[in-house]
């Protein structure tokens, strides 16, 4: 086989967990890793890109730091430098664009062209600082700032969060019995509350957490991203919470704790307490399910699910009392 430098701009250990994915309505893992290179190629070739430095990646999408050499330098800033995100595509990506769109910069990262075809964005270059070090009490702030400034009318085309509640209703009353089923039950009755009494919408983030905040040379912080949908503004909570759980304490403190990052929350974002708790709820018991419907034969497959059920019961708990 011929060697393509393009392979050079994705991270082995990136290729080799995108390898293992099914497709998900679009394509396979396999196959996208296997037609990737070429798309740098044609990418970088079209929007008149050149890499400058080390690439990076996320769980779904490797990220190529580049210089603007054509069109889109004036957005960008007087280094004329940005960066080439392309998605492995699947369902939660595919509304990406229209999210940054909306927002233009304001409490985001800036988009400055997109293929939405190819799930590939070329955004302004941010630092890579994220909130991970920051005091917890201040990065919960940041994090409720953010939500307010991206507060936007809801797009027509994001998936619909009651839509979701609806089915997470249903999937929960017959989900198995991974955690205790007065928790099952109370999440389904919720769901179905929250659906039939909607807020008003809005445009959502649904994933702004700690390492999806990262500092910028025109903000001090932006937001990164996102997995837009349409709905309840106190469904943005949740992340903050299941996040950073090594700084939860022991004992009674994890209850204090986890109220005290949603307490902050809510107050700087002008959400509502009692719907966060709500759908983080909601939202743990889907974490739930999921994982343990996902966990493989493995050890540390098994593993990760029970730690993930524990969360959930911790979290659902310091909610309830």
């Amino acid at each position: 086989m011929t060697y393509d430098p393009m392979y050079d701009l994705i991270p082995a250990h990136f290729a080799h967990e995108l390898s293992g994915r099914p497709s998900m309505g679009y394509v396979s893992g396999e196959d996208w890793i296997d037609d990737l290179p070429g798309l740098i190629a044609d990418l970088l070739a079209e929007w008149e890109l050149e890499p400058i430095g080390r690439p990076s990646s996320g769980v779904c999408a490797v990220v190529i730091p580049v210089r603007l050499l054509g069109a889109g330098r004036d957005v960008v800033g007087v280094s004329g430098e940005g960066v080439l995100k392309i998605t492995w595509p699947h369902p939660e990506a595919a509304t990406e664009h229209l999210a940054l769109q909306a927002w233009n910069g304001h409490g985001a990262v800036r988009l400055v062209r997109a293929d939405p075809s190819r799930f590939a964005l070329l955004l302004e270059r941010l630092h890579t600082r994220d909130l991970s070090n920051v005091d917890i009490d201040d990065a919960c702030g940041v994090i409720g700032d953010l939500l307010r400034v991206l507060r936007r009318p809801a797009h027509p085309r994001m998936p619909s969060l009651t839509a979701y509640a609806l089915r997470q209703a249903d999937e929960l009353r017959a989900a198995p019995p991974v955690l205790p089923r007065r928790y099952l039950d109370q999440a389904a009755a919720l769901a179905t509350e929250l659906a039939e009494r909607p807020a008003e919408e809005r445009l959502l983030h649904t994933d702004l957490h700690y390492t999806n905040v990262l500092a910028a040379y025109r903000s001090p912080w932006l937001a990164i991203d996102p997995k837009p949908m349409a709905g309840d503004s106190a469904f943005e909570v949740a992340p903050a919470l299941w996040n950073r759980t090594d700084e939860l304490g022991t004992g009674s403190q994890v209850r204090w704790s986890l109220r005290r990052r949603l307490e902050i929350i809510c107050e700087r974002a002008g959400i509502d307490e009692g719907r966060a708790r709500a759908w983080t709820i909601v939202r743990e018991a889907d974490n739930a399910v999921a994982a343990a419907a996902g966990a493989s034969g493995d050890a540390t497959s098994q593993a990760h699910a029970r730690d993930q059920v524990s969360l959930a019961v911790t979290i659902i708990k310091a909610m309830n009392d």
